[in-house]
């Protein structure tokens, strides 16, 4: 599960790090992002194009837009089988940037977050998945979702999921709309290492993580 993650790293820097061409957005948005905000994301059309998306798919044929409040996350396992994902799965795949991420450790009414990033301190990409639904009135709303994977040796102890954290080798392919082959995604969604990633407190608001 993957239900808070904290982007900082500035538009600039994005823009260069997944070599975005074209950019809908003049601010980043930043800090800690929760389902429910639009959050930034890398999409594959002509050229790499950073758009904002809301957090929380809703499926194109959906009746209501509430749905998108439990479709914050998609299980690799089931992404081609599930109709909420399936068409995305092939279609509609997206970056979505950060420097890392929470889970919650410790006793029910003494829980605290606890951060995960990679060891260089290197933003990285999430794999993800969008679509755009349209409302009865017309309006367009595109969403999107972070794919989660059984976790890796760092994270098991305190969740039974994590995000996928792509490689940037394998970044171009996930983006790739020419690519229809389920079976060559499928290896990009497999936990990333442990021993590339480290786990700390956050650190108060304004500080670097």
């Amino acid at each position: 599960m993957c239900g808070r993650f904290v982007l900082l790293t500035d538009l600039a820097a994005i823009r260069g790090r997944f070599s975005v061409s074209a950019s809908d957005l003049s601010v980043l948005p930043v800090g800690e992002l929760v389902p429910g905000r639009e959050i930034p994301a890398v999409i594959r059309q002509a050229e790499n194009r950073l758009v904002a998306l809301r957090w929380g798919l809703i499926p194109a044929w959906a009746k209501d837009p509430a749905i998108g409040r439990k479709l914050f996350n998609a299980r690799a396992e089931t992404l081609a089988q599930k109709p909420s994902f399936r068409d995305a799965f092939r279609c509609r795949r997206c970056l979505i940037p950060a420097d890392g991420f929470d889970e919650w450790t410790g006793e029910k009414g003494h829980r605290r977050p606890m951060r995960f990033r990679l060891r260089s301190g290197a933003p990285f990409a999430f794999a993800g998945l969008y679509e755009t639904w349209r409302s009865p009135e017309g309006a367009l709303l595109n969403t999107c979702t972070i794919v989660t994977t059984v976790p890796n040796a760092l994270i098991a102890p305190i969740h039974d999921r994590m995000p996928v954290i792509l490689t940037p080798a394998a970044e171009a392919l996930w983006l790739d709309r020419s690519v229809h082959d389920l079976a060559a995604l499928r290896p990009l969604l497999a936990p990333y290492p442990a021993e590339a990633m480290e786990a700390g407190e956050p650190r108060p608001r304004g500080m670097l993580i």
